[in-house]
């Protein structure tokens, strides 16, 4: 797990999409997805991000994403 700086901004995201709907990831066809976190607040996440998580079931889980002072991604993982 990342450690989190006071600085930081954390969002959860709650996810569950099938398998069909992931296969624009795996072709690059879809180099960005806009996620809502659980927050409400809408946020842009690489694609390259979520790939490593599709299983044969699609994307399943509960993420959570750190995000620095100067809005770069320093993790998004699965939690759960």
């Amino acid at each position: 797990m990342t450690t989190i700086q006071a600085t930081d901004t954390v969002y959860y995201f709650s996810v569950n999409v099938p398998y069909i709907q992931c296969e624009a990831l795996y072709s690059g066809a879809v180099p960005t997805v806009v996620m809502v976190a659980e927050n409400g607040t809408s946020v842009q996440v690489p694609s390259t991000r979520i790939k490593q998580f599709i299983t044969s079931q699609g994307v399943v889980g509960r993420f959570r994403m750190i995000v620095d002072a100067n809005n770069k991604i320093k993790a998004f993982e699965r939690i759960r």
